[in-house]
């Protein structure tokens, strides 16, 4: 199930069979047969660690979701609630046991485990309602960090940056230092840790002052990672409201890929008979896993959008030409082989299928006048083209009442590349979008202000042009088909993040102090000490293995540009990618979306 966590130079298995240890101890504390009330936002992340094959050889016997009301009936011994720590939770625990208690069911041992740690203010809500006292076991389970891919963890915390830079809540980065914690635990004391951002400097903070608390107790572990690298999200700002432009970014600009899974539209997916014949035509969303445990998946993942027809047209050929083969199979032997390889063949063909598929669907989408009018404007914007007035486009954009969120990805982006609005642009736009769209935003409007997307312009100086030819950040001559630099996973922008993890590999950020100035946030380098004898022999030809850590999320755009320079020849180094949350242009800035509620008066 998880053979593609055992990979590449760093097992994430590892990981995932740790939580998965910590779990099987804390289900078998609950002795006898289990239900388990999960909190519905929970069972996504949690099926990349446990199936559900594993909860019933621990007598987990039902599985229901939380919500008001008496919990289904269950003959069970134990009721167990799997939620976050957080108080409107609480309160439908608390709505759910006095539901048992009215209903006088069979004596039952309720249990909480929180993830990814426990709350006291969740623990007081429970005993202020007079409830805490029915609960046998209140525990933890730190689950900081989940194994997506080979190369790939998330926390899945949906409001990390909401949290860090609009409610100046730090708990989030405590769990960060706590996952580093663990991961250090599992690969060793990473040697250097360096760092860009207010977050990135706290999280440093943390970790130098739990290795200190947990001084002489560490394993003795030869270091697996060479550096550690935490970037804040708001270093980077633009990079999320650009679109994306890789086959995996485009599916999750479209269809949201959520904890490895995607839904798509049936009506693709239906076999030819069926849909010539017009009957039972599923309305069922088709519902795909996307790793690198599927081969064609792995190979086309990364790649811009426009380079792969031409892989699925050749493997479409290469799959053909091997299923002929079985016309030259004479012998015994070789009817035998052929016959061995035909499971092989026949997944590869389904797979071909279902992205097939996938690329007309998205293709349907890109070819459109529509998609090609944002991108234009979007790359004007980030190539430097008048982003100092108000843009035609967006002004239709409104006045046709396009999507909120679209209107306010494109106004945020022209806000970052001008260094902030002036003053009268601003309001034009901000007066447009509330009488288009409900004075009921203006919430959203100011959370964007205060998150640094949409904001005045305080000085006269720009630094974004600067920024952009310094690093490069916008290049003409992009090869999408054989890319030579990152700036292909956006058909000309080089992510800002991903350019600032290039120039720590080499030649170092001295070269670039006076941009890293310019950008928000402290630089910094730390150093830890390891034991004697764990310092790292590199042999001849092995690259270095750098873990980056995106704080306040990441775009899979930017995940395959980390991947291509892991893969450049001349690199020297492995890049393994932690979050806090996957995250695209729409996901982001709905999670800074608030409307104003009606007044009950």
């Amino acid at each position: 199930m998880a053979a593609h966590l055992s990979y590449g130079r760093v097992v994430l298995n590892n990981l995932r069979e740790a939580a998965r240890k910590e779990l099987r101890e804390f289900l078998d504390k609950c002795e006898g047969s289990k239900a388990i009330v999960w909190d519905e936002y929970l069972t996504g992340p949690f099926g990349l660690i446990a199936q559900y094959s594993l909860l019933k050889e621990h007598e987990v016997d039902k599985m229901f979701t939380l919500k008001e009301g008496r919990i289904p009936p269950a003959e069970v011994k134990n009721i167990i609630f799997f939620v976050r720590p957080r108080l409107e939770l609480m309160d439908i625990i608390a709505d759910n046991i006095r539901c048992e208690h009215k209903h006088h069911g069979p004596h039952r041992d309720f249990h909480i485990l929180f993830l990814p740690r426990r709350s006291l203010l969740c623990e007081q809500r429970l005993k202020e309602q007079g409830l805490l006292v029915h609960f046998t076991h209140i525990e933890e389970y730190s689950l900081d960090l989940i194994p997506f891919d080979s190369d790939l963890m998330s926390m899945e915390a949906e409001s990390a940056f909401r949290e860090c830079y609009l409610e100046n809540d730090q708990t989030v980065l405590f769990n960060v230092a706590k996952g580093l914690m663990t991961l250090q635990a599992l690969y060793g004391t990473i040697p250097q840790i360096f760092g860009k951002g207010e977050c990135a400097r706290l999280v440093a903070n943390m970790i130098l002052r739990m290795k200190r608390e947990f001084a002489g107790t560490q394993n003795q572990i030869l270091p697996v990672f060479d550096k550690l690298l935490l970037l804040d999200r708001n270093v980077d700002l633009l990079t999320p409201l650009a679109t994306q432009l890789t086959y995996e970014g485009l599916i999750d600009e479209i269809y949201e890929i959520q904890n490895t899974h995607v839904k798509l539209p049936p009506e693709k997916f239906a076999p030819k008979k069926q849909t010539e014949s017009g009957r039972d035509l599923s309305n069922e969303p088709k519902k795909l896993q996307l790793n690198s445990a599927e081969e064609l998946y792995a190979e086309i993942r990364d790649k811009n959008f426009n380079a792969v027809g031409s892989v699925l047209s050749k493997k479409a050929k290469f799959i053909s030409a091997a299923f002929e083969e079985r016309h030259n199979a004479k012998t015994v032997g070789e009817i035998k082989q052929f016959v061995s390889q035909l499971p092989h063949m026949q997944a590869a063909r389904t797979s071909l299928a279902n992205h097939t598929s996938i690329a007309e669907l998205i293709k349907d989408i890109t070819a459109s006048e529509t998609f090609f009018d944002k991108l234009t404007v979007e790359q004007e914007f980030m190539s430097g083209i008048d982003t100092d007035k108000v843009n035609s486009y967006i002004e239709d954009s409104i006045a046709q009442k396009e999507p909120l969120i679209n209107i306010l990805r494109l106004v945020c982006m022209q806000s970052v590349c001008n260094n902030g609005l002036k003053q009268k642009v601003l309001d034009y736009y901000k007066r447009e979008i509330l009488q288009t769209y409900g004075y009921e935003h203006i919430l959203t409007l100011n959370n964007l202000e205060k998150a640094g997307l949409l904001k005045p312009q305080t000085s006269t100086r720009n630094n974004y042009p600067t920024i952009r030819k310094t690093l490069r950040l916008w290049m003409d001559d992009v090869n999408e088909q054989n890319p030579n630099d990152i700036s292909y996973v956006y058909s000309g922008y080089a992510p800002l993040s991903v350019r600032l993890t290039q120039l720590l590999a080499r030649p170092g950020w001295r070269s670039i102090e006076e941009v890293l100035k310019m950008l928000p946030g402290p630089h910094f380098e730390e150093r830890q000490q390891l034991p004697s004898g764990l310092h790292k022999k590199r042999q001849q030809g092995e690259n270095r293995v750098t873990l980056v850590f995106f704080l306040g999320g990441v775009t899979y755009a930017e995940i395959a540009a980390l991947r291509f320079l892991s893969q450049m020849e001349e690199g020297g180094t492995e890049y393994i990618i932690a979050t806090t949350k996957l995250i695209n242009g729409k996901s982001w800035i709905k999670s800074m979306m608030d409307k104003l509620e009606p007044s009950l008066f």
